[in-house]
């Protein structure tokens, strides 16, 4: 019989198993050198016991690995070695900047990748190149001889800054366009909720007005305490709203690459993707459209300005609760709201793989109503993206309410959700994210306030409590249902446990009996279609999943067809092509957007690694909080992905986006995920 893992340790056959030792010599030879079953038995031991010099995995808690009584017995002894070993945990706060500075010196002007006839509107002042030659001189090698840009829209906007301009260069450096490609793009919207720059010169001149809001704040300090304009009391004799979740074109099959028939004419007269990068903006997500692909928004910022015209029904009367659109998501899969990995390459990459329902990351409204670039760039939503919100995180009335107001004139979502989860201190001490719970007053203006301003229906999503063992969501969750919310989120873990233990899925069935007939999400802890099944069986209203996507997002294949996906390294190795391919769609093909690219696939890396092949694993399923072992997977690929090395996520960026810049350095946003 095989040996039995040791606690906390996910299950993989003896026959895989290998010391530290063996497995980075392993990878070091480039897969060529086979070890011997005999040395990989003797050093079993030794790679479950030994100190190392990475950070270890976090820990499963002694109560939860008690379920009989050895395994109690190997926790006390657990508990004796950790004051030896100083566990790694939180956010690497003062990891190193990894902008690459090396394109900086040498860019060319915007003008003249742009076309415009060398004309700059800075003229000597600008401090970009204007000459080619002198560009192309210092310009790196191009990292291959097919760009995504040119082969699937026909065009490439950034052409001779483009790393793959050899595709689509032809003599004297002119961008050649495929016409009749191009064509077939032409008046199409790819990403929409861009922020233009006639709406961001208004939001930083202050000159945005705020109707609906201000009506709404004048009530919170008349007395009235916002109950006035954001009630939720049902109106017994609605008719029905009418069917669908706005306006946008919903595409046949959400989960395809984009077909320029697939989509519904636009406004703007660009049919290429953005090219972000040539706007200067250095976003978190991306820099801004160029204005063309922004026509959508300028109809709907211009109630900002007072005007004089004929009065409307939404002037005088304002939407019953019940005329509002539906969110009619039960029974679907939500994938979360993922600060820094949850991009829109990712996104994709996920509806792919059968999410239902996507939603940004999450956006401070302050940086958001000051027009900050990388905020609004969190904001952007794919076509394919047919079910999407996004997710605010505020700590006072005035500046949610506003936002809220900004945005559903603004941008184009299916729903709003209010982060009430978040557990960073950076959040938590300025009163946001998980603090609303204990600041029930501000927490109520709000949800109320947001309420009245959106055309949407308003999310909201919360943990257990602040403390570990302090659970106040039941006691919270009717007072959200009263104050107008359509749906609440329920994270099982309080906001000292953060990602440790289990998340309590009975208190959130509980909490679901509670909330009804508001629907209500259970999320934690999703990693196979087993815990679908169970956490569906709790009485829930849907599943929301976020680090299981993160581990496997072909997760929702394997929930909606009810199975366990042997995936090979040679399948997501495609996957990974496919998010390099959409990030450079996204983020540009030019230096800038190919090293945003890298950044956001290296932070994705320090979750695949934790996904153990199902077949390697002595019993399924595997579980999220168990920390994977050293092992040698069925090819040099798969035992590459299994490292958690910040080098080997490296040698794989490099796999895909040819070699990094000189001085190249990554660090993970959180301590835990890697070591050098």
């Amino acid at each position: 019989m095989a040996a039995a893992a040791a606690p906390g340790v996910a299950p993989v056959r003896a026959r895989f198993l290998t010391s530290k030792e063996q497995f980075h010599a392993y990878l070091r030879a480039g897969g060529e050198e086979e070890e011997e079953e005999e040395e990989k038995e003797e050093k079993e031991e030794e790679q479950v016991s030994s100190a190392q010099s990475e950070p270890p995995a976090k820990r499963v808690k002694a109560e939860e690995l008690g379920r009989d009584g050895e395994s109690q017995g190997k926790a006390g002894e657990e508990e004796k070695e950790r004051p030896e070993k100083k566990r790694a945990r939180g956010q690497n706060k003062s990891r190193p900047c990894m902008k690459p500075n090396c394109y900086e010196q040498s860019r060319l002007c915007p003008s003249v990748t742009q076309g415009c006839g060398g004309q700059c509107h800075f003229g000597p002042r600008c401090r970009f190149l204007h000459d080619v030659s002198e560009y192309l001189a210092a310009k790196p090698a191009d990292l291959g001889q097919r760009c995504v840009l040119f082969d699937t829209f026909g065009r490439c906007p950034y052409g001779v800054t483009c790393r793959f301009g050899q595709a689509h260069l032809g003599d004297g450096h002119q961008n050649l366009v495929n016409t009749a490609l191009a064509q077939q793009w032409e008046g199409k919207l790819l990403v929409r909720n861009g922020l233009s720059k006639e709406l961001q010169q208004q939001l930083r001149k202050r000159k945005f007005t705020f109707q609906k809001a201000e009506e709404f704040l004048r009530g919170l300090h008349g007395g009235k305490g916002g109950k006035a304009t954001g009630g939720s009391t049902e109106v017994s004799n609605c008719t029905a709203p009418q069917e669908g979740l706005g306006d946008s074109p919903v595409l046949q099959d959400q989960g395809e690459d984009p077909k320029p028939g697939d989509l519904e004419g636009s406004r703007g007269a660009e049919g290429a993707p953005e090219p972000e990068a040539l706007q200067g903006s250095q976003g978190a997500e991306g820099a801004p459209e160029p204005e063309a692909l922004q026509g959508s928004q300028g109809a709907e910022g211009a109630p900002s300005i007072p005007t004089l015209g004929p009065l409307t029904d939404e002037d005088i009367t304002k939407l019953r609760p019940c005329e509002k659109k539906k969110l009619e998501i039960q029974g679907k899969l939500y994938l979360a709201p993922l600060t820094t990995c949850g991009n829109l390459p990712f996104r994709r990459i996920c509806k792919r793989f059968g999410a239902d329902v996507t939603c940004g990351e999450m956006a401070v409204c302050t940086n958001l109503l000051q027009g900050q670039s990388s905020e609004w760039a969190l904001l952007k939503r794919h076509h394919t993206e047919d079910i999407f919100g996004v997710q605010l995180e505020g700590a006072f009335p005035d500046t949610m309410t506003k936002c809220a107001e900004l945005l559903n004139r603004t941008i184009d979502v299916d729903f709003v959700d209010i982060n009430v989860g978040c557990p960073i201190d950076l959040v938590y001490k300025k009163g946001g994210g998980c603090a609303l719970m204990t600041r029930s007053n501000k927490f109520e203006q709000i949800v109320r306030g947001m309420n009245s301003v959106l055309d949407v229906p308003l999310t909201v999503k919360i943990r257990t409590g602040v403390q570990e063992k302090v659970n106040v969501a039941h006691k919270i969750i009717p007072r959200i249902r009263e104050w107008g919310a359509s749906m609440v989120t329920l994270h099982g873990r309080s906001r000292e446990q953060r990602y440790t233990r289990s998340a309590d899925w009975g208190y959130i069935a509980e909490c679901a009996r509670i909330a009804s007939p508001m629907p209500l999400f259970g999320n934690g802890d999703i990693l196979s279609y087993e815990d679908a099944n169970r956490a569906m069986q709790m009485g829930v209203s849907g599943i929301m999943i976020a680090r299981g996507a993160l581990i496997k997002p072909w997760l929702f294949t394997e929930i909606k067809e009810q199975r366990h996906w042997d995936i090979s390294s040679s399948e997501r190795f495609d996957i990974l092509k496919d998010f390099t391919n959409y990030g450079l769609e996204h983020w540009g093909s030019d230096t800038q957007g190919v090293e945003k690219t890298r950044k956001f696939l290296l932070e994705w890396l320090s979750f695949l690694c934790r996904y153990i092949p199902v077949g390697l694993l002595e019993y399924l399923p595997q579980r999220i909080n168990e920390r994977p072992p050293y092992y040698l997977g069925r090819d040099y690929l798969e035992t590459l992905m299994a490292s958690q090395n910040v080098d080997d996520w490296i040698k794989i960026s490099e796999l895909l986006l040819g070699p990094v810049p000189p001085s190249f350095t990554f660090l993970p946003k959180h301590k835990a995920n890697s070591y050098r």
